[in-house]
């Protein structure tokens, strides 16, 4: 027996994900930590610089990759992705930033925080590191994140 392709234009393909999801939508799906949240300009401004830092090679990309480099001292912009459930994952990730002194944001999805990195796969945080070539773009996102206010 052999299977059936789904239609690609099919109402099955919209529901799937075909379509790009507006940021009203994804906001539906954030967690109960997820603050400070980054605005839909911000979020626009933070894929930009990521995508900027991964052709220099200056991300840390995943859980345990960004805790070992923040134990070990290394300055950045920790984005979160606001949709990662069980939280457990990565709850313990603010209180390590705040402890030293590292800036930190949620954005709404983890999916769209992995394709920003260059990835299939959805990444619930990642670390940009500062670097000359996209210095400008880098500081202007330091700067607003840092003015977010701070969770309660």
């Amino acid at each position: 027996m052999t299977k059936i392709k789904a239609d690609p234009d099919g109402p099955e393909a919209a529901a799937a994900g075909g379509a790009e999801r507006s940021y009203q939508e994804l906001l539906v799906n954030l967690n109960a930590i997820a603050q400070p949240l980054a605005s839909r300009r911000l979020t626009r401004k933070l894929y930009k610089c990521i995508k900027k830092a991964v052709r220099q090679k200056q991300i840390r990309r995943g859980v345990k990759e960004v805790q070992k480099f923040v134990n070990k001292g290394e300055k950045g912009i920790m984005v979160l992705a606001g949709d990662t459930l069980p939280i457990e994952v990565y709850c313990h990730l603010p209180v390590m930033c705040e402890d030293r002194n590292l800036p930190y944001v949620y954005i709404p999805s983890k999916t769209d925080l992995g394709a920003a990195a260059g990835s299939k796969r959805p990444t619930c945080v990642i670390m940009v590191k500062p670097h000359e070539d996209y210095q400008e773009a880098y500081d202007e996102c330091l700067e607003e994140v840092q003015a977010l206010p701070p969770p309660l």
